[in-house]
């Protein structure tokens, strides 16, 4: 049964579609069979994975509001064990259609529900604003991953959000938790990044991930061709901080040890 990550952040500009596909290559890459839903009607998440808009004939917008079913959406990507459900400029229109159905909060859940036996995990893109499709996406998800980035004004938002995941946990989906809040676009040299990263960790403890992401030129190159940063350039630091925060999860997850002794089975 898939575990389902939602990485949610209204702010925009804090590197939250960066870490979906990102994670999401890096779990795949790790062995672990992952599904990457773009729920951004901005789709950066699938043109970020080499996907052309235009060759785009279904999409999530079709999921939530035709019922149709997902596994009739989902595309292989070039990353083995990475599959993507795609989003579309569409998608925008879905919160006005969806607004009179009943039970409206669990769409994409119950679009999602059958798929979850199929992967190990499921990372979901949220579009930069508190939303129906983001409050779907809290709905559908066991956890939150929150990116935030080491700049003066990481806390600006943060609070309206954790009081979204607050409604949500009372009243549509009381299983959600906060993954961890991530650090993003950490500058060492600056005097700044550090003050932020302090100041969070002194805030939110434990919450916060051991895994900083440091500003890289290679992040922001590998969208435009298409891949994410593993296949783009492995050996960048973007890379391995992803490639960190995916083994990190893991272990939070307690996955690691039982993906081992699945090894070792098979070798027997």
């Amino acid at each position: 049964m898939a575990k389902i990550l939602a990485i949610a952040n209204q702010k925009g500009g804090v590197g939250k579609t960066t870490t979906a596909i990102n994670l999401a290559a890096s779990l795949a890459v790790l062995e672990y069979k992952t599904l990457l839903v773009d729920a951004d009607p901005q789709a950066n998440s699938t043109t970020g994975n080499g996907f052309d808009l235009k060759n785009i004939k279904l999409s999530l917008y079709d999921c939530m509001v035709n019922e149709t079913a997902a596994e009739k959406v989902i595309l292989e990507t070039e990353t083995p064990n990475l599959y993507l459900l795609p989003s579309h400029l569409d998608l925008v229109g879905s919160e006005i259609e969806l607004i009179n159905r009943p039970n409206r909060e669990y769409v994409l859940r119950n679009a999602l529900e059958p798929e979850r036996a199929k992967y190990d995990f499921i990372i979901i893109d949220c579009s930069p604003s508190l939303g129906l499709i983001t409050v779907n996406a809290l709905t559908a998800a066991d956890s939150v991953v929150i990116p935030v980035q080491c700049e003066y004004f990481a806390l600006e938002g943060l609070g309206k959000l954790l009081n979204t995941i607050k409604i949500v946990q009372t009243r549509l989906n009381t299983q959600l938790k906060i993954e961890g809040i991530l650090m993003t676009m950490y500058d060492g040299r600056l005097r700044l990044s550090n003050q932020v990263v302090e100041e969070i960790k002194n805030h939110f403890g434990k919450m916060v991930f051991n895994t900083i992401l440091h500003r890289n030129t290679k992040l922001g190159e590998a969208p435009s061709f298409g891949k994410p940063a593993l296949l783009y350039d492995a050996e960048s630091t973007g890379a391995t901080n992803y490639l960190n925060l995916a083994k990190e999860i893991l272990q939070k997850n307690n996955l690691t040890k039982i993906k081992n002794e699945d090894k070792i089975l098979e070798t027997e």
